[in-house]
């Protein structure tokens, strides 16, 4: 068999043990860990306190809409990203004041309205926002101008370099209502190289301001870090070698309808992850503020930083709900399908569980209900399908090997599935509800199942009945 372990918090395989109570609030449903996220936001803490740099950490709100996140976020006491007037009243609800509220992403006049007028800082993305911003100020309002970096892919995001002086020139006409607080960018990249670059790029930026009598003194990097989602990395790179046959045709197929996942003659990009990652958020943040900066004389990011003053700022959202969340699903029947491939159909749609386009090669966790005796005791290769009435909807197009072949009523879970993968789902089209979400917190040996609005739907012990 070829498995692909999911890494799994302690916290989140407990409460795996407690079949019960995974069923007791129905399927499918979300299930996020609150304090699986504050363990996230210490990490980042410790990693940034090891380097005598200012720093904030923001949480990137895009990633999940739970309060129950957004709660723990102004619990710790950081700062919160948000990108749509939606977002930013839930940051306001929770206890954000405006020196802990940043707004990036593309805005349209009525959030810069509200922006203004809450006190935010607008991390501008092009020279329009600018002057929109000055034209509705009000007061003072601090921004960051982000850059587009022109190294490695373009990014639809950001103002070129080249476009900077205009945007200094717009502050230096509306000083009165444009504080400028810094620069900044964001790729979706986890090239070290493209972010140094970026970095020096930013502080060349840093230079024009200060010998137009500005005074900037943030850089904010964005976010983007890494996730850890496989326990057992080598197992991940043997079922890419095994699907790689399998595509060849010397060995059994592991894709649905030879669906090549991206690969070419066995070359090409891939519509996957690369599962088999082991460095973490964090241990990418140290990589970043240990490199050499080759435009400050080879310097490390943190010394430059440090020596100029410069406050160093974040955006983790990935990051910070790593291991925060997993989406529980019901088997609604089994069947064999005209290829004699098995198909496990579930109550969730493909896009409740990988984001966009992309294949999520993780096994999930089946936990079998019924009486043992019922089951067949043997190992089965299986595809699961969705429950919308659509041929494309197949939750995996990978297959999935299972310890035997769950019957209607078992519980599969997807686990690692709060960064991205429970709010972008366009399954509302065919009518079907919106995958509710509860928070699990463990206090003293027990789990407390709340749902959302902060009302306890449950408390039970966790150890198994």
């Amino acid at each position: 068999m070829h498995k692909l372990a999911p890494r799994i918090h302690p916290a989140v395989r407990s409460l795996l043990t407690r079949g019960d109570l995974l069923g007791s609030f129905g399927t499918p449903a979300n299930v996020v860990f609150p304090q699986v996220f504050k363990e996230n936001v210490e990490s980042f803490r410790e990693t940034l306190a090891r380097y005598p740099v200012a720093s904030r950490l923001f949480y990137a709100h895009k990633v999940n809409q739970s309060t129950s996140f957004v709660r723990a976020a102004a619990e710790a006491g950081i700062g919160i990203d948000v990108a749509s007037v939606g977002e930013l009243h839930h940051a306001v609800a929770a206890g954000f004041d405006s020196e802990r509220i940043e707004a990036t992403g593309p805005k349209g006049a009525a959030f810069l309205w509200e922006l203004t007028r809450t006190g935010a800082t607008v991390n501008v993305d092009n020279h329009w926002e600018l002057t929109e911003v000055a034209r509705v100020a009000h007061q003072a309002v601090p921004v960051l101008l982000r850059l587009c970096p022109s190294r490695g892919r373009t990014s639809r995001f950001g103002t070129a370099e080249s476009g900077m002086p205009a945007l200094l020139d717009t502050i230096l006409d509306h000083r009165e209502v444009l504080d400028l607080r810094g620069f900044s960018f964001h790729l979706d990249t986890n090239d070290l190289k493209e972010k140094v670059a970026a970095i020096d790029a930013c502080l060349r930026l840093f230079e024009s301001a200060y010998a137009r009598g500005l005074s900037p003194r943030v850089l904010d990097i964005g976010g983007g870090f890494r996730q850890v989602f496989a326990a057992d990395p080598d197992g991940f790179d043997r079922y890419v070698q095994a699907l790689k046959a399998g595509l060849a045709g010397t060995a059994e197929s592991l894709s649905w309808e030879g669906n090549t996942f991206g690969y070419r003659d066995l070359r090409g990009t891939p519509t996957f992850h690369r599962y088999a990652n082991t460095a973490t958020g964090t241990d990418q943040l140290r990589e970043i503020l240990d490199s050499p900066l080759p435009g400050q004389g080879g310097r490390p990011v943190a010394q430059v930083l440090l020596e100029n003053m410069i406050e160093l700022w974040l955006e983790p959202g990935k990051a910070l709900a790593d291991q925060a969340g997993v989406t529980v699903t019901g088997v609604e029947f089994t069947k064999t399908v005209g290829n004699e491939e098995t198909l496990v159909s579930l109550d969730v749609s493909r896009d409740r569980i990988c984001p966009a386009d992309q294949e999520v090669m993780l096994d999930p966790v089946v936990i079998y209900r019924a009486d043992p005796r019922t089951y067949d005791d043997q190992p089965v290769g299986v595809y699961f399908g969705g429950n919308l009435c659509l041929e494309r909807d197949l939750v995996y197009e990978h297959k999935t090997w299972l310890e035997r072949l769950p019957k209607p009523g078992d519980l599969v879970v997807f686990v690692n599935t709060a960064a991205y993968q429970m709010d972008l789902s366009a399954a509302e089209g065919l009518m079907h509800p919106r995958t509710p979400k509860v928070a699990a917190v463990e206090s003293d040996g027990e789990f407390r199942i709340q749902a959302e609005s902060g009302r306890d739907e449950c408390s039970t012990p966790t150890s198994p009945n």
